[in-house]
């Protein structure tokens, strides 16, 4: 199983990148049969990708997300099955390109991690594992996308505002369509991220006897959380869109990668095993 496992991650790495290459000759050239392909391709690693999650598990006997490996590679996943459940509903034209080099990024930062399966220590061996972790994880992924999105924002607006009309106006779709991107992942991110901070709640209390510790990671989470709350009640109350929310969503995501990787190897805490 070990071998088909680490077989299935070079698949996994080898695949996605011909994704994320037929993405880009695609953003070059705007031929509709090469975004077939990396569409067709990207849904293949899609695939891939819960394949070998599946194998992981098989091996561990656990959801696999208790690893810095498996996190960021859960994380990778999030993301890929959140942008193509969004492409099959909505058309947001070369969002592909930035998407697939978001989500290849994450596997081939994986592939440096031990791929090591460890026991699994006591405080995780909990039926909240999965529902925590999986929620959170995919809560990483819609907003992942929204980084996405609020790039491509500044890109395009920077060239209107110049008044060049060059490259990435040819080829973004117009700043409404990345503004209504942005508020569609965000706000569906966001409540998979309240709903990973109160089932963690609800597992810390069963596991050491109080809803909240302070912990780095849980404090961090709680700071990512509030961002994001920012981001929504300013859509909400005063119509805060355009390049602010672009903006915010950037520095949203720096707070979400801050919690997954800045507290584990900076700040530690009783969540730094999850990596």
């Amino acid at each position: 199983m070990e071998e088909l496992s680490d077989l299935l991650f070079s698949a996994v790495l080898g695949v996605t990148f011909l994704a994320a290459a037929a993405y880009i000759v695609y953003f070059a050239r705007q031929q509709e049969q090469v975004r077939k392909v990396a569409r067709i391709t990207l849904l293949l690693s899609g695939i891939l990708q819960t394949a070998y999650i599946v194998s992981r598990y098989v091996q561990a006997g656990h959801t696999p997300i208790t690893s810095q490996h498996e996190a960021v590679f859960f994380f990778a996943w999030a993301t890929t099955w959140a942008f193509l459940s969004f492409r099959w509903r909505y058309t947001v034209k070369n969002f592909g390109t930035f998407a697939s080099l978001n989500i290849f990024c994450l596997i081939f930062i994986s592939s440096f991690s031990s791929k090591e399966i460890t026991p699994l220590l006591p405080a995780l061996q909990s039926a909240w594992l999965p529902i925590h972790g999986g929620v959170s994880l995919v809560a990483y992924g819609f907003l992942s996308l929204a980084f996405c999105g609020g790039l491509m924002y500044l890109l395009l607006e920077r060239e209107l505002k110049n008044k060049k009309f060059g490259y990435f106006f040819a080829r973004f779709p117009s700043l409404d369509s990345l503004d209504q991107l942005n508020r569609h992942c965000l706000t569906t991110g966001f409540v998979f991220l309240t709903l990973g901070i109160v089932t963690g709640s609800i597992w810390a209390r069963q596991a050491w006897g109080t809803y909240w510790q302070w912990d780095p990671k849980e404090t961090w989470s709680l700071i990512t959380w509030f961002v994001y709350l920012v981001q929504l009640h300013q859509r909400m109350t005063v119509g805060w869109r355009g390049k602010k929310a672009a903006v915010m969503a950037i520095i949203g995501f720096a707070s979400v990668i801050f919690t997954l990787w800045g507290v584990t190897y900076l700040l530690g805490g009783l969540h730094s095993y999850a990596g």
